[in-house]
Formats: structure tokens, C-alpha cells, sequence
């Protein structure tokens, strides 16, 4: 399912590449003859004649013309097939963007770092966010301020990289610059205006105060061309509180909006030659990030609300701590004329919870009113070795072949008792055993209620549990020139996990310049997805609000017995056939390129929809007594997608400066197929997968998305303008009525000025005309939305207008 994906760069085959365009836009040249290392394993495949479309951003040259201060968002709204949204009140995502390419699961994009496979977010996406069941990549860990570039491979890959590469491959390269300073300061905020009608209120007129500061040095390391970059990093961001207006909605939220976020970030990438022919690199990454975001509101007559603690009631808050760890090493050398590099990438994600304002019911006026929840990590290590050579075959052949070894281990960590236990009258931790006229009941209820036990807001997790498993895999990758005009690329791949199996994969990929402006490209490939470690053993009980009341769910593991006698089969992996095709065509200053593409995947991994506990066998429901729902993961589903991309632009000297209008557009089209449902569950399609769950996966992302980019840049002066238009959105409320979003038109402007050689200067707003989302239907049924507000995150973002100033320096 590609979604394609145009915008800040297409570097195609025989066209003047995308990127360069956008470097103009940014008033920089650049060389478009430059090597991309995604996609090809030929050291003398430039960007413009690679067989699939490879996409090169600039990544320092669009941020300062731009709002973004994180990658994801900054390439939300530069790329049409990229989507990443804001969330709110969805417990770890709040912290994390779930980000997704063509309109896949996060997890079936591969993200490398310097050319090697970086490690996965502990995180698994579960309550109210696309990509529900899925784990992904958290790009956000890495700074804008320590990124040269970024290439996009969109297109199946798994055979070239393995896992995770069912979408395409996203490569983070990191600033090799040998010498000098160079510096960013940014300082932001949004100046809240309701959209209409006061049906949107804030704390206050300005708020999301963001503030960003980098640095970074590039120094010479001996006289044999070693260098040493390092970057330094502080962002700071406030909340940005959008409510439904108590008067006009009765929305079941009080604290909707941007998270309250603080990242400190430190990244090194050092080459230094040992001996001729022998070369030792090394890079570094550390970052920490701390997000205080508010769940759901608990009223002051909530049955989860003890009114002696909180006569008001209370918006409980989750404070995540985000610890990432990237530690990679290699060497490079000769053997027999194979170019050889010899690497280790290790990566630790931790993924902490502190709730705050809060409190655990079962234990009334005593409880606590912060809780440390627990929480997740991932640990990946990854040894290998890749050898290439080129041979005069024809009129060339380059041969690569590598191997790799991973370890990966996931673990959950307990959270402390109170903020999981449900304890009884006497303050004892309630058990199967426990009678139930000791359980803590609702007082003057009736029928009589009970009390639920754990810290309200976010639940924590009840066990210490640590598993792994051990991958290798070998590959092979060819290139062959025929003539002048024609290339072809055979690659394939062998992968073994150690915990379900083997799997063997192909790709065909070929270009063939019919005229120095006019080329064809395609490919054809298998691709594959290993199930997640945190897919096959998270498990979490934890609370939901359907239908104006808060329910106890229980995600069972794959594993579990609970997930046994429902006939929930063990996880097995996901399996694509990728298909594109298309053309590029360049006459100096109009370039277009026009790619198709076709994906079907067949066992995706995602969540089921939630049973009813009265819907289990009688003994599950005697053994489960607390949960009132209870969902699973599965290879629930196989889809299919079908999509195009196109990129017109056009560049003219006008006056006496220049011009250059760019145009990219995405149409996606994905369909589920099938629904593979247990035995045991067969009929029970619609609660296997649920119209709401089909929503979530349907929206991640929007049928069309167009970018219209217009820069001018005369003498030091430099103005940009980005329209950006997303396509409606439909999502499924817990009323179970459909909340279709409005398309929207978003409008960044920027305006830029070079005080001297060493000092640039940029004031500018993100979405200059205040558009927040809207339902076609109004009242936004009594504010029951998806995220308990009056709206929906969607991905032209909730927060309204931003103004800013970024301020850039060197020396």
C-alpha cells in the first residue's frame, strides 16, 4: 500500500532531482549528482539514476524556513505519503508520534541511522492513536540540529534490509562536518483564537511556548582526514490546551491538547583512519524526554473519584520519562579489492510512567495521589558485515553480500503495588479468593458497584517480565548496467528468528532511459514483518470511556491462557507482494515524476476489537471477575493498497531573483480484504474487528494529501510559502456513530533574512489562518469523539495558529 509520497525531495531516475529543487527553494544549489547509499549498494549510484524513487531531504535547509523543531512533524507537512499525528490523552503516545509511510502500520517502516537499522520505541500504540497494535520507530529521539540529510526509500525493501521494510526505508544521516560551529535558536508559541463560534476554549490567549537550542561542532581528529561532529540539544515546550466550551458541549474531557514536553539530546559521529586502508567510526546518541500529558477526567461524582481527595473532581497525569540510548561502531577496510564494513549498532529504549493527580479508589481517603506505574524497554543488538565490489561486466556490475546477527530483548517493569492492586475493606490486595462483600463497593449504588482498584488515568502494569530472541539473516544485492540506458537490480534475502521460523524474500527493480529527459522505472518484491516482541507479550489491564461510562479492559498476551482458550493463534509473520511503476521526465526547469505503486500484505499484525466478558465461556469469566472487556493481538486482517504519486515542478529566474513553485500530490487507496478470525470466534467478525478498529486503520492516512511549495528568493531575501491540503478523515466514536473530519487547507509562510555570511534570520507562522479540524456534523455528537474532545487528532494537527523566529549562526 504505497502511499506515495512526494514533497521535500524525489530523487528519480534521469529527472533533475527534487531535492535540489527544494535546496533551491531554500536558496542553496545543490549537487544532484551526489551518492545516495539507500536503496543501492553501488558506491557510484547517484540519486538520480537509481531504479526506485529515493528521496533526499535537507533536512537543516527546510527547518529553517519552517516552524518544525522535530522530525516527525517536519515531515509531516513536507511529504505527502508521510503521516505523523499529535495525539492526546492516548496514554505513551502522547509522548511518542505514531508515524506511518504509504498508510501502513509504524512498524512497517524501516528506520536506519547512518546506513544501519536503528532501534525500535519499547512503546506499543494501543488507546485511541492510528497505528493501534502496532510498535514503531520514534524518530523524534534523534535532533533535527545533528541530521546532514535524510533519504527515503518508497519502496519494498525487505529484501535489500529486512524486517519492518514493507513501507520503505527511512535513512537519518548524520552531519560530518570537520570544522566550525554552527548554532540555532528558536523560539515559538500559539496565539489561541477559537475557530467559530467560542465552541473551542483555552487557559490562555498564548500558549505552546516552545523554545529550541542547538549546537553543533565539527572538529579534525589527526592529519589523515578523521573527524569528530558532536551535537547538543534543548527543546522546552508548554501546553497548548484546546477544550470543548463547557456551555455548548458536554464533552467528557477537561485537559484536551498538546502535551507539556522537555528533550535533552547529545549526539557524536566520529570517523578516524587507523591505518591506509583501515577505518574506525563510531556513533553516539543520548536522549531523554519528559512529557506530562492529561488523561481522561474523572467528574467528582465518577465512581473513580474519592470527593474527600478531590471534591471536583480530577484530570489525572501521566509523566513519561523517555530514556534512548544508541551506541554503534564499526570498521572499514579492503580485502581483495571487496570493500568490507564490519559493524556493531546497539540501541536501548526505557519507557517510564509517574502518575500524578490521581489516586487508587479501593483504598478511599488513604490513597496516594502519585503513583509509579512501571513501565517498558527494549534493548537491540545488531552485528554484521557487508562486502561490496565492482566488476566489469557489461557495462558494470556491482555485487554486495553481508550478514547479520540481532539479539532484542523486551522487558515490562512492575509498577508498584498501589498503582495496579484493587485492595477490599480491610486495605488487603483483593485476590480470586477475596469474598466479594469485602470488595470496596460505589456507596448508594444500586445495583450495588464496585470500586476499581490502580491508579486512575493510567494502570500499572502488575508483572516483571523479560523475553528475547535471536534473528540472523544473509543477503545478496546486484546491480547490472546492460548498456548505457538500461539497469536492472536482483536482490534477495534469508532471515531466521529463533522464535517463529524462516522466511526468504526477492526484489526486481529496473530503469531505462528511453531519452536523456525521459525514463521508466519499476519494481517488483516479497517483503516481511516480523511480529514485535512487545506484539507477543504485552499484557495490560487498564480503563476506557465508551459510551459515557469508564470500563475495565483487559489486553490479554499472545501467550496467555486466556488468549489459548479463545483460540487466539500464536503470531506468525506478515508477508507483502510490492509492485510500482512509473516515469520521469525533466526538460531542465519543469521536472514531473508519476509513480504507481500496489502493496498487498497478507496477516497483519493489529488489535481486535473488545469482548464482552458475558460473552466468554463461563469458566474464563469466573477466572477474569474484574475485567468487563477483553482484546487480543492478532494477525487479524490482510489489505490492499493502491496509490500514485506525482511531483510537478518549476523553476524561473524572475526579476532579479528566482522563483520555484513545487507541487507534489499523493492519492492512496487501502482496503481491508479479509478478516481472519480463530475458530472459536468465527460470526463474531464485526467484535473481531470492529467498525471503529477498521477506522483507525483506514485513517492512518488520508486518501489525498497535496503540497503546494512557492519560494522566492532575490539577493539576502528569502520568502517561502507551503499550502498543505489532507483529505477527509473518518473515525468511528464510542457511540458508534461515524465522525467524518473535514478537508483542510493549512498555510505555513516564512519570511528569511542573511544578516551576514554566518547569521540568518527567519520570522514566520504555521498555519497562518487558524484551521482546526471540524466534523461535518454539528454538535459534535455531545463532544463523544475518539478523544474525548470536540475534535479528533487528525494530521493537519489541533493546536491552531503558531508564530515564530528562528534565529541561525556559525563560526
Amino acid at each position: 500500500m504505497k502511499i506515495k509520497y512526494i514533497s521535500i525531495v524525489f530523487l528519480t531516475a534521469s529527472s533533475l532531482s527534487y531535492a535540489q529543487q527544494v535546496k533551491d527553494t531554500l536558496t542553496k544549489e545543490s549537487k544532484i549528482d551526489e551518492v545516495a547509499i539507500t536503496g543501492s549498494r553501488n558506491k557510484k549510484r547517484t540519486v538520480i539514476n537509481t531504479p526506485v524513487p529515493i528521496d533526499v531531504i535537507d533536512i537543516k535547509q527546510v527547518s529553517q524556513s519552517t516552524g518544525q523543531v522535530e522530525v516527525n512533524q517536519l515531515l509531516q507537512f513536507s511529504a505527502p505519503s508521510f503521516n505523523s499525528n499529535k495525539q492526546s490523552g492516548s496514554d505513551g503516545a502522547d509522548a511518542v508520534d505514531p508515524a506511518t509511510l504509504r498508510g501502513l502500520g509504524p512498524d512497517q517502516t524501516l528506520l536506519l541511522l547512518n546506513g544501519k537499522r536503528y532501534h525500535q520505541s519499547s512503546l506499543i500504540n494501543l488507546f485511541g492513536t492510528k497505528g493501534r497494535g502496532n510498535t514503531g520507530y520514534d524518530m523524534n529521539t534523534i535532533p533535527i540540529g545533528a541530521i546532514k540529510r535524510v533519504e527515503v526509500l518508497r519502496d519494498g525493501a525487505s529484501a535489500q534490509y529486512g524486517s519492518d521494510a514493507i513501507a520503505g526505508v527511512i535513512n537519518v544521516i548524520l552531519n560530518d562536518r570537520d570544522k566550525g560551529f554552527e548554532g540555532n535558536a528558536f523560539y515559538g508559541m500559539n496565539l489561541f483564537k477559537s475557530p467559530g463560534n467560542n465552541d473551542v476554549v483555552s487557559d490562555h490567549k498564548v500558549d505552546g511556548i516552545t523554545f529550541d537550542f542547538s549546537g553543533n561542532l565539527g572538529t579534525k581528529i589527526g592529519n589523515k582526514g578523521g573527524f569528530g561532529n558532536f551535537t547538543a540539544e534543548f527543546i522546552n515546550k508548554d501546553y497548548a490546551i484546546r477544550n470543548a466550551n463547557p456551555e455548548m458541549y458536554t464533552a467528557p474531557r477537561q485537559r484536551f491538547g498538546d502535551a507539556k514536553a522537555q528533550n535533552v539530546y547529545f549526539f557524536g559521529n566520529i570517523e578516524l583512519p587507523l591505518t591506509d586502508g583501515l577505518k574506525f567510526y563510531s556513533r553516539q546518541g543520548f536522549s531523554h524526554r519528559n512529557t506530562k500529558a492529561y488523561a481522561w477526567t474523572r467528574t467528582a461524582d465518577d465512581d473513580k473519584n474519592i470527593p474527600s481527595i478531590y471534591p471536583n473532581g480530577f484530570d489525572p497525569i501521566e509523566d513519561t520519562s523517555i530514556t534512548d540510548f544508541t551506541f554503534d561502531n564499526g570498521l572499514k577496510f579492503k580485502i581483495a579489492n571487496w570493500d568490507v564494513d564490519f559493524y556493531n549498532a546497539f540501541g536501548n529504549n526505557r519507557f517510564t510512567y509517574q502518575i500524578d493527580q490521581t489516586l487508587n479508589a479501593t483504598l478511599g481517603s488513604k490513597s496516594p495521589t502519585s503513583f509509579n506505574a512501571g513501565g517498558h524497554s527494549l534493548l537491540q543488538n545488531t552485528t554484521g558485515f557487508n562486502a561490496v565490489k565492482q566488476f566489469k561486466v557489461l557495462k558494470g556490475l556491482n555485487i554486495a553480500f553481508g550478514s547479520e546477527f540481532r539479539y532484542e530483548k523486551f522487558d515490562i517493569i512492575k509498577g508498584e503495588e498501589a498503582s495496579y492492586s484493587m485492595y477490599d475493606i480491610n486495605g488487603n490486595v483483593v485476590t480470586s479468593d477475596t469474598p466479594k462483600n469485602l470488595w470496596v463497593p460505589v456507596p448508594n449504588s444500586d445495583p450495588v458497584r464496585y470500586r476499581a482498584g490502580g491508579s486512575q488515568g493510567f494502570p500499572g502494569y502488575s508483572i516483571d517480565l523479560g523475553k528475547s530472541r535471536n534473528n540472523f539473516a544473509a543477503y545478496l544485492d546486484t546491480e547490472l548496467d546492460i548498456t548505457d540506458k538500461w539497469m536492472v537490480s536482483v536482490a534477495g534475502r534469508f532471515e531466521n528468528y529463533n522464535d517463529f521460523g524462516s522466511t526468504l524474500n526477492g526484489k526486481f527493480a529496473t530503469r531505462y532511459a528511453i531519452t536523456p529527459q525521459f525514463a521508466f522505472r519499476g519494481s517488483v518484491s516479497t517483503g516481511f514483518r516480523a511480529p514485535s516482541l512487545a506484539q507477543k507479550y504485552y499484557s495490560q489491564q487498564f480503563t476506557n470511556f465508551q459510551g459515557g461510562e469508564l470500563v475495565t479492559i483487559q489486553l490479554a498476551s499472545n501467550d496467555s491462557d486466556l488468549a489459548n482458550k479463545l483460540g487466539i493463534e500464536q503470531l506468525k509473520q506478515e508477508t507483502s507482494v510490492n509492485g510500482s511503476a512509473g516515469f520521469t521526465f525533466n526538460t531542465g526547469k519543469f521536472t514531473a515524476t508519476v509513480d504507481g505503486y500496489y502493496i498487498s500484505v497478507k496477516n497483519r499484525i493489529v488489535l481486535t476489537g473488545y469482548f464482552p466478558r458475558k460473552e466468554l465461556p463461563t469458566e474464563l469469566q469466573q477466572q477474569y471477575p474484574f475485567i468487563d472487556q477483553v482484546q487480543f493481538f492478532s494477525n487479524a486482517i490482510d489489505t490492499r493498497t493502491k496509490g500514485i504519486d506525482v511531483i510537478l515542478s518549476y523553476s524561473e529566474n524572475l526579476g532579479s531573483g528566482k522563483l520555484t513553485a513545487t507541487l507534489a500530490g499523493n492519492y492512496n487507496d487501502m482496503e481491508i480484504t479479509e478478516v481472519n478470525t480463530s475458530p472459536q470466534l468465527q460470526g463474531k467478525e464485526d467484535v473481531y474487528l470492529s467498525a471503529r478498529e477498521r477506522a483507525f486503520i483506514l485513517a492512518s492516512a488520508p486518501k489525498t494529501k497535496i503540497n503546494l511549495n512557492l519560494n522566492y528568493r532575490i539577493s539576502k531575501f528569502n520568502a517561502n510559502v507551503q499550502l498543505v491540503r489532507f483529505d477527509k478523515v473518518t473515525l468511528i466514536g464510542y457511540d458508534d456513530a461515524e465522525q467524518i473530519y473535514n478537508p483542510k487547507v493549512t498555510t505555513d509562510i516564512s519570511f528569511g533574512y542573511e544578516i551576514s555570511n554566518n547569521l540568518n534570520f527567519t520570522l514566520g507562522s504555521k498555519n497562518i489562518f487558524n484551521r482546526y479540524p471540524t466534523l461535518q456534523k454539528d454538535p459534535v455528537s455531545d463532544g463523544n469523539t475518539e478523544a474525548g474532545g470536540i475534535f479528533d487528532p487528525v494530521q493537519m494537527g489541533f493546536a491552531g495558529r503558531q508564530v515564530f523566529a528562528r534565529l541561525n549562526f556559525k563560526f
